[in-house]
C-alpha cells in the first residue's frame, strides 16, 4: 500500500504513472515546503523495504515533530501502535499505553520511531534505528530506551 501512495503522488505531480524518481522528487519538493531538508534521503519504492532506502534519525525526528505541529496529528498519531496494547507493540512492556511507535522489521535492521509521553507530561519524538548483524536483538534496547524517555522525560 505505502509503495501504491507513493507512486501516485508522483503520477498526481508530474501525470507520469508509475514513476519512482517522480515521486521521490515530489516528496522532497513537499518537505521544501515544509522547511524539512533531508539531503542523506533516498527514495526507492516508497515502502521502506528496501536496502537502498535511507534516511537519518534526526531527519526523521524532524518529520515526526513536523507531523506533530500539523491539522491531521490526531488521525497520524491514533494510526502508530500504542506500546503494550496494540498491534506490533501490543506485547511490549515499556511506557505502556504511552507510546505510540512504529516498528519495522529488515533483516540487521531494527528501527522504532514515534512519540512517547512522559510521566512529567510532555511529549517527545523518538527515533531509534539499529543497522547491525546483531539488530534482531536489539527490541530490549529499545524497550529501554522508551521506558527511560517516559521516566525521565
Amino acid at each position: 500500500m505505502a509503495r501504491q501512495v507513493f507512486l501516485t503522488i508522483g503520477a498526481e505531480t508530474s501525470r507520469q504513472p508509475g514513476n519512482a524518481e517522480h515521486s521521490s522528487s515530489a516528496v522532497r519538493d513537499w518537505l521544501a515546503t515544509r522547511g524539512l531538508q533531508m539531503p542523506e534521503l533516498v527514495l526507492e519504492n516508497g515502502s521502506g523495504l528496501s536496502r537502498v532506502e535511507r534516511i537519518s534519525a534526526g531527519s526523521l525526528a524532524r518529520l515526526l515533530v513536523d507531523a506533530y505541529a500539523g491539522p491531521l496529528m490526531p488521525e497520524f498519531v491514533s494510526s502508530l501502535p500504542l506500546a503494550g496494547v496494540d498491534g506490533t507493540m501490543k506485547k511490549r512492556n515499556s511506557a505502556t499505553g504511552r507510546a505510540h511507535i512504529r516498528t519495522g522489521l529488515l533483516a540487521d535492521v531494527r528501527p522504532i520511531a514515534g512519540y512517547v509521553l512522559a510521566a512529567s507530561g510532555r511529549r517527545y519524538a523518538v527515533v531509534a534505528i539499529i543497522n547491525h548483524p546483531n539488530a534482531r536483538d536489539a527490541q530490549g534496547v529499545h524497550d529501554a530506551l522508551l521506558q527511560w524517555v517516559y521516566e525521565t522525560g
